[in-house]
């Protein structure tokens, strides 16, 4: 069982690069589309939310475009989940200075699937800088229980490398426990494959809790695991026991192994697993059917849930059955995060009960 720290401020930390997502409406293409639902955006927020929606403390680490007006909307958008958030604000400079990253991403419909397109030029999340932030206060006064470091940061740019390493140094300096989901992105791996392979395993060296699929354990960190694709996910399951036995002879100091299962039988129905291993045990769930309205956030949905039955101090079995039915929530909604009303909303997913409420 993972030991949290009891007089922490926040319950979770999240460094993030915050963006815009433009979804067309109805399931449409986006490129057929002239009506956006617009929402504020991030992997490291999605997974936060499950938390600050369900009560406990959340904080933020980020950066803003100085009186954008996107910036405002952010701010207020983090603000309507319920968590804190702190960051440099870094001026626009000119047209082509920094903005907030956009992306473009409809939801795909029966056997149409989704495409997404990521605008992240200028984008001033990758200005993300140690210096811009006192760790020392936030982790030493303040207090962190878990911070949740993303692959997507650590490999944005050389200084948000730099600072998911600090941040998860002095996280380990104070106690904190930390959670490194990978995140792998072959386009912000070209020509820095060596440099972000050392990182992320530094940084999995000292992680409590790893969370990644089997391209994810295999690109970032050099593990051999299953192929992406091919025979049916449960005849995978022991494969992905072997690829996390390596994970665990790798990074012996590890407490928790995690990653879901999919497959896509349409834009719409998919079939959602999940395995995680505490120790000597593997908590095991077999893929279920689900009904997907839009699948972007399901897997940060899952690693939310998860957490928050760690921050919880539940027993393990219940973890990754809440980190499932959160990641089938997310799937529900029109936003790429869960914002469950209550626990029993979330366990009620869990039990096949989706009867009404009264």
């Amino acid at each position: 069982m993972l030991k949290l720290k009891n007089d922490a401020k926040y319950a979770l930390l999240v460094p993030t690069s915050m963006g815009i997502r433009l979804t067309p409406e109805n399931g449409q293409p986006f490129h057929c589309s002239k009506n956006f639902t617009m929402q504020a955006t991030s992997a490291e927020t999605n997974v936060a939310s499950v938390s600050s929606y369900l009560g406990l403390p959340v904080k933020v680490l980020t950066a803003f475009v100085k009186e954008s007006p996107v910036a405002r909307f952010i701010k207020d958008d983090l603000a309507s989940r319920h968590m804190d958030y702190e960051g440099p604000e870094k001026e626009q400079d000119n047209p082509w200075g920094y903005r907030h990253q956009f992306n473009l991403a409809d939801s795909g419909s029966g056997s149409r699937g989704p495409r997404v397109q990521n605008d992240r030029a200028g984008e001033v999340g990758r200005a993300l800088n140690v210096n811009d932030f006192d760790l020392e206060r936030i982790f030493g006064t303040e207090g962190v229980q878990v911070v949740h470091l993303s692959g997507l940061i650590a490999a944005l740019s050389t200084e948000t490398s730099e600072f998911c390493l600090q941040i998860a140094k002095v996280a380990k300096k104070y106690g904190s426990k930390i959670s490194f989901d990978l995140n792998h992105r072959a386009s912000f791996w070209v020509n820095r494959e060596d440099e972000l392979s050392r990182i992320f395993r530094e940084i999995a060296q000292i992680s409590d809790i790893l969370v990644g699929n089997e391209e994810d354990f295999q690109l970032c960190l050099g593990l051999k695991g299953p192929k992406a694709g091919g025979e049916g996910l449960k005849a995978k399951i022991e494969a992905f026991k072997g690829m996390i036995e390596s994970a665990k002879s790798a990074f012996p100091e590890t407490a928790v192994f995690a990653t879901t299962l999919r497959e896509v039988e349409s834009a719409n129905s998919h079939q959602w697993g999940a395995i995680m291993s505490v120790g000597d045990d593997y908590h095991v769930v077999e893929p279920r059917k689900i009904t997907v309205l839009d699948r972007i956030g399901g897997g940060d949905g899952f690693v939310g849930g998860m957490l928050y039955g760690i921050l919880k101090k539940w027993d393990p079995e219940k973890w990754v059955r809440f980190g499932w039915a959160s990641g089938a929530l997310a799937t529900t909604l029109l936003t790429d995060y869960g914002q469950p009303a209550d626990e029993e909303q979330v366990w009620s997913i869990w039990d096949g009960n989706a009867r009404v409420k009264r």
